[in-house]
């Protein structure tokens, strides 16, 4: 049963989930910092009567609905995905198309030439 365990762990699928796991944690703690410190407060400067995007809000019967909250995990959402996706998935994509290509590369003239006197030396006479 550990034998069981310790290839199910060495699995490639096992292992790019945990470091796709801690660097997307790693990417949403940045991009939260940079919504919510940054961004929310340059788009409170705009609205009027807000302070940030996260304060932004509206009253319907004595309910608040707090829409600046909802905007802001939409942002962090995009920005967190994209991040993601242009540091982490197109350049592991790029480089895994890359070394399929290599592994098919045709041999050049000079090994095709060496492989065939190598395969006539080896015929009997």
């Amino acid at each position: 049963m550990i034998e069981d365990f310790k290839k199910f762990i060495n699995q490639g699928s096992v292992l790019d989930l945990a470091v796709g796991l801690v660097i997307g944690a790693a990417f949403a703690v940045v991009i939260n910092s940079f919504v919510e410190g940054l961004l929310s407060p340059l788009i409170g400067l705009i609205l009027p009567n807000t302070d940030s995007l996260a304060t932004a809000s509206f009253t319907i019967s004595g309910a608040e609905f707090m829409w600046g909250s909802v905007i802001i995990a939409v942002i962090n959402f995009l920005a967190i995905a994209a991040a993601v996706f242009f540091v982490v998935v197109r350049p592991y994509n790029h480089w895994k198309e890359r070394s399929a290509t290599d592994a098919d590369v045709e041999p050049t003239n000079e090994e095709k030439m060496v492989a065939l006197l190598e395969e006539i030396a080896r015929q009997p006479r």
